[in-house]
């Protein structure tokens, strides 16, 4: 029995044409760990930069470098604390306007003071110059030891918080319960997860060789870099 045509067109062939495009319109569904903590990287970003007044100064992120993401950081302790948690970076791409490969990474480090309890937290990195985003290229480095950090400001920048973009060369960010604030990140590890590049990427490839753009970006890695396009129209 033949299909009914409608206006000369194959109604089997018209479903199947519906059914890709919805298929493309959801997007790359993660398949592991490494891509979905990708989608959860882009979603901070969105979540956080959609409220200007309380989220980062989009003339920040637009001079940025780099920028790591780190949803949900397992923090802990009671006197002395721990941190923990995996995340995403990623750096201005040298020959264009958009921005490199996501690299996998781990935040770790301790912390000293009267902490109780536990929490979950959304950090955010800027790399606000060159000096910075090539200590990023390391096999690991120290917050405020390799690289200084301070806590960067939020909402409409007012002109006296520029010095921070002047001296820090990162400026940390973090979520905690819908509060959105700077944190103070000294003393703190970050390291690539050469485990999950493999994942993110099928193949061995260097951290380094990411954040410089050699590696092409995978399907499931461009919803960063487009967030960030999004919000960041200025080249560093």
């Amino acid at each position: 029995m033949k299909s009914r045509n409608f206006h000369g067109l194959n109604l089997t062939l018209i479903a199947t044409l519906i059914l890709f495009g919805a298929t493309v319109a959801e997007g790359i569904e993660p398949s592991n760990k490494a891509e979905k903590r990708v989608v959860e990287a882009a979603r901070v970003v969105d979540e956080i930069m959609a409220a200007p007044d309380k989220g980062i100064p989009e003339e920040l992120l637009s001079n940025a470098h780099c920028v790591a993401v780190i949803p949900s950081m397992k923090q802990a302790g009671f006197v002395f604390g721990g941190r923990y948690g995996k995340g995403v970076m990623t750096c201005r791409h040298p020959q264009g306007a958009g921005w490199t490969g996501p690299s996998t990474v781990r935040l770790e480090g301790g912390s000293f003071g009267l902490q109780i309890g536990g929490s979950s937290t959304d950090v955010v990195l800027l790399v606000m110059n060159e000096r910075g985003s090539e200590k990023l290229m390391q096999s690991k480095f120290t917050l405020g030891a390799d690289a200084s950090v301070a806590a960067g400001p939020v909402g409409r920048m007012a002109q006296a918080e520029t010095d921070a973009l002047m001296h820090a060369k990162i400026l940390a960010y973090s979520r905690s319960r819908g509060i959105f604030a700077g944190l103070t990140l000294s003393g703190a590890t970050l390291r690539p997860d050469n485990d999950d590049n493999w994942d993110l990427y099928g193949r061995r490839v260097e951290h380094a060789a990411i954040l410089q753009g050699n590696v092409a970006t995978p399907a499931s890695g461009e919803v960063l870099g487009a967030t960030l396009n999004k919000y960041s129209t200025r080249e560093a």
